[in-house]
């Protein structure tokens, strides 16, 4: 890449009122060779691209943005970490539920795959529907955990048993024959706890029967409360849980397999009377802590915001300074160079722990219980907290080199690997479809086209190759064939050539920025602008250059 021509001043210099202030300033009345302007001007935008340290040095300014950066780290790190130990016993206590639940109301159940727990019978099916209220009822009886029926103004809520159906039918399989109206019926009865049934009258005092021919799945549908002491162990304040449970029994394949799942949708509230010793100031300071987070967030916010608007400014007079002076447009991806990306970050990064900090506070104060949308936040704020660790590196001299390579080599090669990647990613789509539609019947990790992209792109990565190779071993001779000839394609194109020729678009633009900072290209009239500056920063020269002196600083 060629250098950057020198820039020479072409316009005639600034006129100026008695008291210093300018009073026009069009291109016709700047005179040629006004170098203090220049060098004033240059000054101050080697000032704005200098780091911390370096604005120290120049004007004793404390860097007191870096060091709330460095506070930030440890203190929303310390916030994630504390949030992720107690969202780790609320999933624990969860899970555990869930188990203990199937176990409890599935019959035979054992720890398997839940898309393997079925019955076949119509026996079985009437077997597994009474046990389930046979459990509820006596639940009090088997539960070795804190389990209690829900209570709405003093009075139980019951089990519902409903069942779907088709309005009406007729179905004969041996005429190849029948009569089906579509519409869904839904029928329902309510079961009481507390009222002990004999096993041999239950199905007589329930008054509950199929038409499994019609029918398209029975739920059932009963509430639990429990309270999870493992808080208590941490001297935090209880929560009371309310398990929602939906037991399904799904026919709505009509294939003689009637599939059995359990799911349980939780709620979480505050316990409405209890006494634990040393709990209510341990929970005051965590609040206490989670409002500093708050606070210096919210700092870092407004510094962050301040600062990027000092950038705008200063980029709107560098363009008019420069047609001023010089006669020059600046381009676009100089203009951006004023656009500091790392606070672009802070100002995320502060923004999300801002909202999920607000969330943590509603969480250990009950009045909130959106755990997912809260670890989104704080997780996705501490990853860009982290990453933003890669700036302060750069202050070093033999981390300053290597972080600029990096950041230039992955902004760079950005736009051609967009633009490699959607063509790739056709391909991709096409390989995605052509799988799904051909090999899906035959093969579990084609059954859906979800499963096929996953498949695909760990087969990528080299996961499960030889699994998926030999399940396809005993399919038709055609089938097989198709399957060898599609995954034999389609490793060797992604993997020996559309991965090098995606690795090789990043090397090569990392060794051109390399060899660019090897040999000090100047790549912009920017850099060279700035590079003219010779002023060290501790040459005292940047504590009298504070406030702007020509008139050009007022343009844009």
């Amino acid at each position: 890449m060629d250098d950057v021509e020198p820039l020479v001043p072409q316009g005639p210099a600034e006129e100026r009122s008695p008291n210093g202030h300018c009073t026009r300033c069009p291109i016709s009345s700047q005179s040629p060779g006004d170098s203090k302007v220049v060098e004033h001007f240059r000054r101050r935008l080697k000032y704005f691209f200098m780091n911390p340290c370096e604005k120290y040095r120049a004007r004793g300014r404390k860097p007191w943005k870096l060091m709330l950066q460095i506070l930030k780290i440890a203190i929303i790190t310390f916030q994630l970490v504390s949030f992720g130990l107690s969202n780790e016993m609320m999933v624990t206590f969860k899970e555990e539920n869930l188990m203990v639940f199937k176990h409890l109301f599935l019959k035979e159940y054992k720890d398997q795959r839940v898309d393997r727990y079925a019955v076949y019978t119509k026996t079985d099916v009437y077997d597994h529907i009474y046990y389930v209220i046979d459990r509820f009822i006596n639940l009090q009886n088997l539960t070795v955990g804190n389990h209690a029926y829900e209570k709405i103004e003093g009075e139980y809520t019951p089990l519902t048993l409903c069942q779907e159906f088709f309005r009406k039918g007729s179905i004969s399989p041996g005429n190849d024959t029948f009569d089906i109206d579509p519409h869904v019926d839904k029928e329902c009865i309510s079961v009481y706890p507390l009222e002990p049934l004999e096993d041999k009258t239950l199905s007589r005092d329930i008054n509950f029967s199929l038409d499994l021919k019609r029918l398209l799945s029975v739920n059932i549908y009963l509430t639990l409360k429990a309270i999870n002491l493992q808080t208590v162990r941490h001297h935090e304040l209880p929560d009371c849980y309310a398990f929602s449970i939906i037991i399904m029994f799904d026919n709505r394949a009509h294939s003689g397999r009637i599939k059995i799942n359990l799911e349980n949708n939780v709620g979480i509230n505050e316990c409405k009377d209890w006494n634990v010793e040393s709990t209510s100031g341990k929970n005051n300071h965590l609040l206490l802590f989670d409002s500093l987070v708050i606070l210096a967030c919210f700092t870092s916010l407004i510094l962050c915001t301040r600062s990027v608007c000092k950038g705008s400014q200063l980029q709107f007079h560098y363009t008019a300074f420069f047609h001023t002076y010089f006669g020059k447009t600046v381009s676009w991806s100089e203009r951006m160079e004023f656009v500091n990306g790392w606070y672009i970050l802070i100002i995320v990064s502060d923004t999300l722990t801002i909202a999920g900090s607000a969330l943590k506070i509603g969480i250990q104060t009950k009045d909130l219980t959106n755990y997912d949308v809260c670890s989104i936040l704080l997780g996705t704020s501490t990853m860009l907290v982290w990453v933003g660790v890669i700036r302060y590196l750069g202050f070093f001299k033999k981390y300053n080199v290597r972080t600029n390579i990096l950041i230039l080599a992955l902004r760079a090669a950005f736009p051609n690997v967009i633009r490699f990647s959607c063509c790739a990613g056709l391909i991709y789509l096409g390989y995605c479809f052509c799988g799904w539609i051909v090999l899906g019947p035959y093969h579990e990790k084609f059954r859906t086209l979800d499963k096929v992209t996953e498949c695909l792109f760990s087969l990528i990565n080299g996961d499960d190759l030889y699994s998926t190779f030999q399940k396809m071993r005993e399919k038709r001779y055609m089938v097989w064939l198709f399957s060898r000839l599609y995954l034999y394609s389609f490793l060797s194109l992604f993997i020996y050539m559309v991965l090098s020729l995606f690795i090789a678009l990043i090397t090569d633009t990392y060794e051109t920025i390399k060899q660019h900072q090897k040999d000090r290209v100047l790549v912009s009239q920017l850099k060279a602008f700035v590079a003219e500056c010779r002023d060290q920063p501790d040459s005292g020269k940047y504590k009298i250059d504070k406030e702007p002196t020509c008139c050009c600083y007022c343009f844009g």
